[in-house]
């Protein structure tokens, strides 16, 4: 775990009464046994049911922005002040793995091949990397990931300003806001429409074309093999050739879409900001909008038992798929 100064050290999340509602950034299905939530202040949240939810007992405060399982037992939980959570019992208990307020970059997502092999990412470029489940985490800079010409511009600081290159390489990469694992790809997503995909379990990258300048906030694969990305101001963008080109989808909404996630029966599910509520039953062709009426931001979701699970900022809202007709 990162040193810091004594009073920076972690503070142990409350224990709260309504943790299921406040806010909530992310939820993960556990082989289709349990469930994990996880939100602001430090709170993760279990559930057997996705009616009746348990807080666990976690070491930090910090405000937490996704959570990832390899297995049943196994998974991570990563978030503000660059902290790095692990879990060996499904979700119950959780130790601190890394923990860096004084980077004063949050960590936005984190993805493991297996259970020794995962990295995690965030503001500013951040990235770290871990080949023993953890227990270590190294950063790593990858100017693959910067345009020619900032590539040319760090090069060229590296030999005439050795103190202002390190301030630059640790501001001049996007924000990375999203991982996806597609197969044997894995993609990420980020700010002025980043996109990048790798082979090799993100030791390389290759940042594709440019096609929008808006910050993009989440990249999925439908039931139907294509790709889609959301992002700022109800900007959508579907691929059909692995992310060499996108056309942009066709939607009523201006609020930022958070997240998109699709099921096994083909359906397509848009969520974001002032409620918003999209889906889709012929891979992003149309929408019908079942939006939310209280206009609170829903960041996640996920299909659970004929229930569509959303994560909120006012906590878990469950609505039955026979609604959504």
């Amino acid at each position: 775990m990162a040193a810091e100064p004594a009073d920076n050290q972690p503070q142990q999340a409350d224990i709260a009464r309504l943790a299921e509602k406040v806010l909530l950034t992310d939820i993960i299905d556990v082989n289709q046994q349990s469930l994990v939530a996880v939100g602001e202040r430090g709170h993760i949240l279990i559930s057997n049911d996705g009616q009746n939810w348990l807080q666990a007992v976690v070491p930090v405060q910090a405000n937490l922005n996704s959570v990832f399982f390899v297995n049943k037992l196994q998974g991570w939980a990563v978030g503000h002040d660059a902290s790095i959570l692990v879990t060996t019992d499904g979700g119950a208990n959780w130790q601190l793995q890394h923990y860096a307020p004084s980077t004063d970059k949050p960590l936005f997502d984190v993805y493991f091949a297996d259970k020794d092999r995962g990295i995690a990412v965030g503001a500013y470029g951040l990235f770290y990397r871990t080949e023993d489940g953890g227990n270590t985490w190294q950063t790593e800079f990858h100017p693959e990931l910067l345009a020619e010409e900032e590539q040319e511009y760090l090069e060229e600081l590296a030999e005439t300003d050795p103190d202002m290159y390190e301030v630059e390489r640790g501001a001049i990469l996007p924000h990375f806001n999203r991982l996806y694992a597609d197969g044997n790809v894995l993609y990420m997503v980020g700010e002025a429409g980043f996109v990048a995909k790798s082979i090799d379990n993100g030791l390389n990258w290759n940042r594709l074309e440019a096609f929008y300048n808006g910050s993009l906030f989440d990249i999925t694969r439908t039931a139907q093999m294509t790709l889609i990305t959301v992002g700022l101001r109800g900007n959508a963008f579907i691929s059909n050739d692995q992310g060499q080109s996108w056309a942009a989808l066709i939607l009523n909404k201006q609020a930022t879409l958070n997240s998109a996630f699709s099921d096994d029966k083909g359906r397509l599910y848009l969520v974001g900001n002032a409620g918003t509520l999209l889906m889709s039953t012929d891979n992003g062709v149309s929408f019908k909008d079942f939006s939310l009426a209280d206009g609170k931001a829903i960041v996640n979701g996920l299909l659970w038992r004929d229930q569509l699970l959303l994560t909120t900022e006012v906590g878990i809202k469950t609505i039955n798929l026979s609604e959504l007709k």
